[in-house]
């Protein structure tokens, strides 16, 4: 049953809560801001007076049974799948709430060495042991790709007892895999297909860009609404579609590490983003990839620079791309993506999405207009005439891009076990206790479980070099390394 998309049962509930003008004896404790005067005087006493807790009126996250079901339905439809969850605590949660729902402790599941870190946490917290395959690689962009259709066959013929596959659908860089080919052969084998769609939550509102993950038979998909979608930060959706999966078990996970104060800002925002994409998406993503494509060309007439796109289709581990990703090779202007990134933030003040050792990625959105499109190409054109010189950066990305690493104890154990602190020098060939990763884009470099090796030092040392944000240690400096032993 189509439902009509004109509809916001969430956000409305919200709009009638404020007009009663309640006299607050739950929490939050600000009481409509009125505890916290300065932060509301900032963002506005309304925001403020719409963050409340969980109601009749305002159904519960944790059972949906008035309005918040009502919204999750909508979204649903318009992301052509059977079920939705909303989720508060980011695609994280929802990522690790998709593994969870199919893999219990012991059990294998095959996916990229490139997945984000919530599929790898999620490995610890299910206790699924993880089969990986490689992504295809461009080596002259330095970066991982998509999976091929026969890196997923080999797996599944080494691993026929493997419970799902993992997709990730588009890379951080816009390029997707052939998911309904891989949809269909895991299908074949008796395996569900879980979708990592954080960045491709646009995919169904224009013909023009990369069919959705739900559309091409994937049997869960969590999309990040609010990185390109237009809901606010944290906001996010678990699809699901009948068959392999119990709606009531995922229910049942989600609920095992989502909150149960969910905020009504993120929900509402939820509500009104899909009702923007539905009734608006054709003609915003029109103008978003008119406005992309214009810049595109227009980077890549400036000398030294390489704004890659649909060109690449066709190669390997590209089967289609997503072009409001707009990634940019800088190497041929003399600087790393990573000082790019910098000097983008700090002398243009704009603010990039990421940068890496040889890339920069700018993401459009529904956001974005021509303004903000020219702003970026004149920062470039000035960067590229300020720090042109005569020989291109050349820099060996991270090994671990080629070559699969060695996973030595499951990332569970590895978790668990006990563990010493060694030099991050002087931990060639120990087994790591913790994850070392850049954020963005939270890709591991080294997870729990695996054997460290000198490529993986020797990029961790490149990345604090450039200053990269390294999260996940428990030495902030990253000078240490917890790992396996007494």
């Amino acid at each position: 049953m189509l439902r009509n998309q004109n509809n916001t049962p969430l956000f409305d509930a919200l709009k009638a809560y404020h007009e009663k003008n309640v006299i607050p004896f739950d929490v939050p404790g600000h009481k409509h801001g009125k505890g916290i005067p300065e932060f509301a005087q900032f963002v506005g006493e309304k925001v403020l007076e719409i963050d409340v807790n969980s109601m009749k009126p305002l159904d519960n996250i944790s059972n949906p049974i008035s309005v918040i079901k009502e919204a999750e339905e909508l979204m649903a439809d318009a992301y052509c799948s059977d079920h939705a969850f909303f989720s508060v605590n980011g695609t994280t949660s929802a990522v690790q709430a998709m593994i969870m729902s199919v893999c219990q402790p012991g059990d294998k599941i095959i996916l990229p060495r490139n997945a984000h870190k919530s599929a790898t946490n999620a490995l610890i917290l299910s206790g699924a042991l993880p089969v990986y395959i490689q992504p295809e690689t461009n080596e002259k962009l330095g970066i991982a790709m998509g999976i091929s259709l026969e890196s997923v066959e080999m797996a599944i013929a080494k691993n026929s007892d493997a419970k799902a596959v993992f997709i990730i659908n588009p890379t951080y860089y816009g390029a997707t895999s052939d998911v309904k080919q891989i949809v269909k052969l895991a299908h074949k084998h008796g395996m569900a297909v879980l979708v990592d769609e954080a960045h491709g939550a646009h995919f169904p509102f224009h013909e023009e860009l990369p069919m959705g993950a739900m559309e091409l038979g994937a049997d869960m998909a969590a999309v990040s609404l609010h990185k390109t979608g237009g809901s606010l930060s944290q906001s996010s959706a678990l699809l699901l579609n009948e068959g392999l999966i119990d709606k009531n078990t995922v229910k049942t996970i989600l609920n095992l590490t989502q909150t149960t104060s969910a905020s009504y800002l993120l929900m509402a925002s939820l509500d009104v983003a899909r009702k923007m994409l539905v009734k608006q998406g054709e003609d915003v993503f029109y103008r978003i990839l008119k406005i992309t494509r214009e810049a595109r060309d227009e980077i890549n007439r400036i000398e030294g620079l390489y704004a890659f796109g649909k060109e690449l289709v066709g190669q390997p581990g590209v089967f289609n791309f997503d072009e409001t990703k707009l990634s940019i090779n800088v190497t041929g202007i003399g600087i790393t993506g990573f000082e790019a990134y910098d000097l983008l933030r700090d002398e243009y003040n704009i603010q990039v999405e990421l940068g890496d050792a040889l890339n920069i990625l700018a993401i459009v959105s529904v956001g974005d207009d021509e303004k903000s499109l020219n702003a970026l190409i004149e920062a470039l054109r000035d960067l590229s005439q300020k720090y042109r010189s005569n020989e291109s950066v050349q820099i060996q990305y991270a090994k671990i891009v080629l070559e699969n690493p060695q996973v030595i104890v499951s990332p569970r154990n590895a978790f668990y076990a006990r563990k010493k602190f060694v030099k991050l020098e002087a931990s060639e060939g120990e087994i790591s206790g913790e994850s070392i990763m850049a954020y963005p884009p939270g890709i591991p470099i080294v997870t729990p479980g695996e054997r460290i090796n000198r490529e993986m030092i020797h990029y961790i040392k490149f990345l604090k070099s450039q200053h990269s944000m390294l999260t996940d240690t428990q030495d902030p400096y990253v000078e240490n390394i917890k790992v396996l032993g007494i």
